[in-house]
């Protein structure tokens, strides 16, 4: 009920106020799991993402999100909620592997689930190698893997502002990639690796960030 009435009533005023460019969303399968892979350059993106998509995608949040009291904890109880998103207690010393199980879990019930090979947001602009979690999910699901690349979205709110500023961004959804059957005789190591560098290529080949080569280092934000 309350993703219908994002919807209805917030999808277009968001898209009329900041008329973004949408690409490729028709390739999102309408339908079955599906995982979305995106660089990652603000907290912005995991709204701009589920609002952007021809579908529901879940995103991993921190529990605080709904634990949260008076007129603030509402709003943000009701939001994350609308927009899918699934709480995961980050403190929780297996959270990256309860993080990776939840996901695991959204996709085995045919959701589309999003996530950041990169771990955590690029605060230069550059692409961070991927993170292999993306792979484990789309090899265990047996799942395919669209990539997304998301450009101006650090300016729509930079690191530090409380609210979005009214710029142009950009969403692009790419092909999806399909690894069924291409890995079956690789080590499972190796496996995860490969998947993983052919999403991180598709997304850099769309949103034309320069590749950093190594891994962000900050606490990352997501499993991976």
């Amino acid at each position: 009920m309350l993703y219908r009435a994002l919807r209805v009533v917030v999808r277009p005023t968001v898209l009329a106020i900041w008329r973004p460019d949408v690409v490729g969303a028709d390739n999102v399968p309408a339908e079955g799991p599906v995982i979305l892979a995106s660089n990652h350059l603000s907290f912005a993106d995991s709204v701009v993402i589920p609002l952007t998509a021809p579908r529901q995608v879940a995103f991993l949040a921190k529990d605080d999100y709904w634990t949260g009291t008076g007129v603030k904890g509402l709003i943000n109880r009701s939001f994350f909620t609308a927009i899918g998103s699934i709480p995961v207690n980050r403190d929780d010393p297996r959270a990256a592997q309860n993080s990776l199980d939840l996901a695991l879990e959204h996709l085995r019930g045919d959701g589309a689930f999003g996530i950041y090979p990169e771990g955590t947001r690029s605060r230069d602009g550059l692409l961070y190698r991927g993170r292999t979690g993306v792979a484990w999910l789309a090899l265990t699901a047996g799942c395919p893997v669209v990539p997304v690349a998301l450009t101006g979205t650090d300016q729509l709110q930079p690191v530090g502002s409380p609210l979005p500023k009214r710029v142009k961004f950009r969403v692009e959804f790419g092909a999806p990639i399909d690894f069924t059957g291409r890995f079956d005789d690789v080590p499972a190591g190796r496996a995860r690796r490969e998947a993983t560098d052919e999403i991180m290529t598709a997304i850099q080949a769309m949103s034309g960030q320069e590749p950093a080569g190594r891994y962000n280092e900050r606490k990352p934000e997501l499993p991976a």
